[in-house]
């Protein structure tokens, strides 16, 4: 499937004067004085992050002081100007929204307590342009001039070269072609691991952070202060098993590999973009969004892909699909449809039934496909060894399956669009496959989610005086449908005795090879088909765990929530102390965990909430549609659902114990079917 065309910049800068870079003796001028202590675990000639003026920026520890004390720092000193916006119609407190300032898309984050309309005022930095050409250049930072080229305007981007590397300038506001301007780059020791001064706020995840390189990209440094780093007492072996992480690297189709390929690279050495096509992100939203609340950046994120979704009226998908042959029929429908379209709006409909699918159907659709696509009787997944309720990936899925990389692609899309149109998958996957599509580290303690006890041995090698007692080889013995193989790990792998010398050889094939080469096909194809439709850059301001969160829902069911976020209709919003509403929590509050999803089901088409709580339920128009109890005295006996709208029509019951009887007899029933009232 061929991937879609990346769009070009524009026209070329004229060749007078020529793009370049020339290096700038620094000025200090108005330079502004800020105290700040060492962290913790900090030794000499490291540098940390500070935040100044809003700005981060990277201080080195001197080599005659440590921890806990405390230094004298300098910043360019910044003007600020304000500015009164109003807040647009349908924008809630915590949410965001663009606003343009000289030209220049910002976000605002609307305030607490602030509704539509209401007027907030906010502050930008604002500096004179002589003043920004006067600044001194941050630590460890290096200040270049360039002329404008011929042919850009205000706000335009162009490309040039600065210490050997291509950087993208974007030309201020009130600058012409020809004029001079000046900006700053991070300057680093080529010989030692330093960390960036934008960087992604989830350094706290196995000790990895996102930092950004002079080539603008998006890299990973390993934080050795970081508390993951854990060694035992009685390990005769060192090997530290957070900092020998790898990171896939999706390799495009060639002529040698029409398919493309997926390697390991070490972490350290892998980039990714800090910007997204079609979008105003750049590394500087990345970062500052990434130290937001999960809220927020959940809400940041749909407006992410508010903007890059295909509007409805310039075309959307209808794929149509048989009860009979649902995931058949589902996976040639997804598959037929271009890259290109894959940011169209999807509407499905099930043959043969009068559904119309304003929204229902579609988290129907979701549904069903995931369990049928996830379920081991399928042989794409199977259960994790460590945790039954998590999927892993059937490395002898060709077996079961001879189209299988075509399903694993189809998984991958199924994923991505559940993401973006904020459906769920009720199916959680272990984690390493979240892991690798965040492009996220992947380390040996990551086998423990698909192997425990095979980690288990691994990790007891460490505590050996001679390994080479064990005669072990760089192979393994794999059992294929009782067929026996043996598997070199390195070439002559199997002829290779492991020992002292080269068990950290050793525990780094064993990690290539069962967190990837074993599932390697399976696992590109999965995340072909999600970048088919999610751009990976827009899930760097998330760690591993928070995608879990966004693709499945909150895993537990919290009664709190849902009855602090149901809303009243019908009788019951006549009298909200009606003894049916109370009736109807007694019950549910009883219900088991499986009764509970169960009604949630019948109610809404999923058992799943999304990830921020019940008070971000969508209806069928993609607005909020909180749960709503409606009581209609012309319903009798069974409930009715209305599962586009979140909505459940109660019969005014005259007995708890009626009540309890009929509502568990409908959710109880087969709840997954459509019919038109």
């Amino acid at each position: 499937m061929s991937s879609a065309p990346r769009q070009q910049p524009g026209a070329a800068p004229g060749a007078s004067p020529s793009p370049g870079a020339y290096t700038v003796s620094s000025q200090s001028r108005g330079d502004q004085r800020f105290y700040v202590t060492i962290p913790r675990g900090i030794r000499p000639g490291q540098h940390f992050a500070v935040l100044v003026n809003g700005q981060q920026m990277m201080v080195r520890c001197p080599d005659n002081n440590r921890e806990g004390d405390r230094l004298v720092v300098t910043a360019p000193r910044q003007q600020s100007h304000n500015y009164v916006v109003s807040v647009p119609p349908n924008v809630r407190p915590g949410e965001q929204f663009r606003v343009t300032i000289n030209n220049q898309e910002v976000m605002v984050t609307c305030p607490p307590n602030v509704r539509p309309n209401q007027r907030v005022t906010f502050q930008l930095p604002q500096a004179p342009e002589r003043q920004q050409q006067l600044q001194a250049p941050a630590p460890n930072h290096q200040m270049f001039e360039v002329c404008v080229p011929e042919g850009v305007s205000p706000g335009q981007t162009f490309a040039l070269l600065a210490n050997g590397q291509r950087v993208m300038v974007t030309c201020p506001n009130n600058v012409g072609p020809g004029a001079k301007v000046r900006f700053q780059l991070p300057s680093y020791a080529a010989d030692e691991d330093q960390l960036a001064a934008i960087k992604v706020d989830h350094a706290t995840k196995d000790g990895w952070i996102r930092c950004l390189g002079q080539d603008l990209k998006f890299h990973w440094v390993y934080n050795k202060t970081s508390t993951s780093e854990q060694e035992k007492p009685n390990q005769k072996i060192v090997f530290d098993i957070d900092s020998r992480a790898f990171v896939r690297q999706i390799v495009p189709p060639s002529k040698d590999a029409p398919s493309g390929d997926l390697r390991f690279m070490v972490a350290s050495d892998y980039s990714v973009m800090a910007s997204v096509a079609h979008t105003t992100v750049n590394y500087q939203e990345i970062s500052s969004v990434s130290a937001m609340t999960f809220t927020q950046k959940t809400d940041w994120l749909k407006q992410q892909f508010s903007a890059i979704r295909t509007p409805w009226e310039n075309g959307h998908i209808k794929i149509k699909v048989r009860r009979s042959s649902l995931l058949q029929d589902s996976m040639e429908g997804m598959e037929s449809i271009k890259v290109s379209d894959m940011h169209k709006i999807l509407r499905f409909e099930f043959i043969g039934e009068p559904g119309l699918d304003a929204g229902g159907v579609t988290r129907e659709w979701y549904t069903l496909v995931s369990d049928q696509l996830f379920n081991p009787a399928c042989g794409l997944f199977t259960y994790s060894s460590v945790n039954q309720m998590c999927m892993q990936i059937n490395p002898n899925s060709d077996i079961a399956n001879e189209y299988h990389l075509k399903y694993f692609h189809f998984a991958g899309r199924v994923l991505g669009k559940a993401l973006m149109d904020n459906q769920i998958c009720p199916v959680h996957l272990v984690q390493p496959i979240y892991k690798h599509m965040m492009g996220w580290p992947i380390t040996l303690r990551d086998l423990e989610h698909i192997d425990e006890e095979i980690y288990r041995h691994l990790i007891e090698l460490l505590d050996m005086e001679d390994i080479s007692m064990l005669y072990l080889d760089f192979s393994v013995t794999e059992d294929k449908l009782g067929l026996t193989n043996t598997v070199n790990l390195v070439e002559g792998g199997d002829e290779l005795i492991v020992d002292n010398n080269n068990i950290d050889k050793y525990l780094e094939a064993q990690l290539r090879y069962r967190l990837l080469d074993r599932v390697k096909a399976q696992t590109r194809e999965l995340l072909r088909g999600f970048y088919d439709v999610v751009p990976e850059p827009l899930l760097a301001v998330f760690n591993f765990q928070e995608l879990e969160l966004l693709l499945h829902g909150l895993p537990n069911i919290n009664m709190e929530d849902w009855v602090a976020q149901t809303d009243y209709s019908g009788e019951f919003h006549i009298n909200p102390k009606h003894k049916v509403i109370g009736w109807f929590w007694q019950i549910v509050k009883e219900y088991s965990q499986e009764n509970k999803a169960k009604l949630l089901q019948f109610t809404t088409g999923t058992c799943g909430v999304p990830a921020q709580g019940f008070a971000f339920l969508q209806g069928h128009d993609g607005n909020i549609r909180k749960f709503t109890l409606h009581g209609d005295k012309n319903v009798k006996v069974f409930p009715r659902s209305h599962t586009c709208f979140n909505r459940l029509d109660m019969p005014l019951y005259t007995s708890k114990q009626d009540m309890q009887k009929y509502l568990t007899m409908a959710i109880t029933y087969e709840t997954t079917g459509f019919d038109i009232e």
